[in-house]
């Protein structure tokens, strides 16, 4: 059984989510994770500005890619990468390990209410890793009070999923002709720049700044692929259908994943936010 971290009660549902079927599945395919989203990876880390004297702070690391790779632009500090998912920590270790980081570390933690050591990092970071506190002031004041003053924020956060072609394609797709509702958001969703500002603002931070980009993600090599990969990322709209309707929907994401397979494979747009701030 998975080790189970002390939570913020806000977060109950996603510890469950992410030290279980969803940390279990985006650990079986960590590196097709990494590929997807390939394109924001170098901007997220340059935006960071890590010194090689850096202290970095990976916030919802997953399985470590983004603080392995923090953690060799530190090369005489360190990277500690955080995540609810005990399976992806666990494979972050071992690939550390395999590919000669000792300077990347990785905690089974909330980190909206870890005690970090006060003002002992340089830098935070996160690809996507930040969007699922429940409680965002909290957790970002916990953060904050994590960083030096003059520390660098950087975040990488999805816009609304109406920009995301991938999100609204395979949505459709997997309904099945039922009308589903719009993805939960939160109190400070990290996807609305009017929200970002006064919320990181209130937490500690200033010079708040947000940038949207716009890259292509990458699903898998041929449609077969990718339908395997789309249909267990996104199995909770498969659930429950009968059949016929299950069969229905897999045949039409089938089509458009046909329509986006590239000389490069299966490729969608796809928009995200780059947020970036500091701790004065």
């Amino acid at each position: 059984m998975n080790a189970v971290p002390a939570v913020h009660p806000s977060n109950v549902d996603q510890l469950r989510a992410w030290n279980g079927d969803d940390g279990d599945f985006w650990a079986a395919r960590a590196d097709r994770i990494d590929e997807g989203v390939a394109g924001y990876h170098d901007r997220l880390l340059d935006a960071a500005r890590i010194e090689p004297t850096s202290h970095v702070l990976d916030i919802g690391c997953g399985a470590g890619l983004t603080t392995r790779d923090a953690a060799r632009r530190a090369t005489e500090g360190t990277a500690l990468g955080v995540d609810l998912s005990s399976a992806m920590i666990e494979l972050a270790r071992r690939t550390a390990d395999r590919d000669h980081v000792p300077n990347a570390r990785f905690l089974h933690a909330d980190a909206q209410i870890h005690p970090f050591p006060e003002r002992h990092f340089d830098v935070a970071l996160s690809r996507h890793g930040a969007m699922f506190f429940g409680d965002p002031h909290a957790a970002f004041a916990n953060i904050a009070r994590a960083l030096r003053p003059g520390a660098r924020l950087a975040l990488l956060s999805w816009q609304p999923f109406e920009r995301n072609a991938w999100l609204t394609a395979f949505r459709t797709a997997l309904a099945a002709g039922r009308d589903l509702p719009a993805p939960p958001t939160t109190p400070g969703s990290l996807h609305d720049p009017d929200q970002v500002r006064p919320l990181l603002t209130s937490a500690g931070f200033t010079d708040v700044r947000v940038h949207g980009l716009t890259e292509p993600m990458y699903f898998g090599r041929d449609v077969d692929d990718a339908c395997r990969f789309v249909t267990g990322q996104f199995s909770r709209l498969l659930a429950g259908l009968d059949p016929e309707a299950r069969d229905r929907a897999v045949a039409d994401l089938r089509t458009d994943l046909a329509a986006h397979h590239t000389d490069r494979g299966v490729r969608y747009d796809s928009a995200a936010w780059l947020i970036e701030a500091r701790r004065p």
